[in-house]
């Protein structure tokens, strides 16, 4: 099998790609791979968007090819996951921008590895976080921007829930785009992720599981 579903997605095979991901699970295939599979795949489409060889029109198709795949996997992965939740963590898009791709990869496998996801979306108001904050208790924030514009959005956001008294209460994470130590240090978040297994790990070591 090989990395075959990732060069499917990553090459915007829609009907090949979920073809692929049916025959592979009637054939045992386990589901967790697959999804190792889709998220390099979608690694794959972020390099060719960065490279400027896919744009924007690419980024959407890819994700509505990855979001196929995780409808058809979710039945083989959530099974074991309903009886308890081990905890909730916020995540959503700061303000100004609007990718989901990999928000709604983090989201998917935060909610299969058990925890209550609170997905606010994309292009979320710094005030969102903070009320999601108050209002549900989670411990744990997770801030995703792709554009390198999403960077003060997110020291922003940090400095609200600063502001609002709630820092010491939440761990935060960061991911997407050029992510790395140095804008993790400038918007003052406690960790980031490189991808949603990753986010997975972080939510882990906070809470549990």
């Amino acid at each position: 099998m090989s990395d075959e579903l990732a060069k499917l997605l990553s090459d915007l095979k829609e009907p090949e790609a979920l073809d692929f991901v049916q025959k592979a699970l009637a054939e045992g295939v386990d589901p967790m791979d697959l999804l190792g599979q889709a998220r390099e795949g979608m690694n794959i489409v972020g390099q060719r968007f960065a490279s400027e060889d896919y744009f924007i029109p690419d980024l959407v198709f890819a994700g509505e090819i990855l979001k196929g795949i995780v409808k058809i996997l979710e039945p083989h992965l959530k099974h074991e996951k309903e009886a308890k939740r081990l905890g909730k963590v916020i995540v959503g898009t700061v303000a100004g921008d609007i990718h989901d791709i990999g928000k709604d990869l983090v989201v998917f496998m935060l909610d299969v590895s058990g925890y209550e996801v609170l997905d606010l979306g994309i292009d979320v108001p710094v005030q969102k976080f903070v009320d999601a904050i108050e209002e549900s208790g989670s411990r744990v924030v997770g801030l995703s921007g792709f554009l390198t514009l999403a960077f003060d959005s997110m020291k922003d956001t940090i400095e609200a829930i600063s502001a609002s008294g709630l820092r010491d209460q939440v761990k935060i994470m960061i991911g997407g785009g050029q992510i790395d130590d140095q804008v993790k240090s400038f918007v003052g978040a406690d960790a980031y992720g490189k991808d949603a297994v990753e986010a997975v790990k972080l939510a882990q070591g906070w809470i549990g599981g």
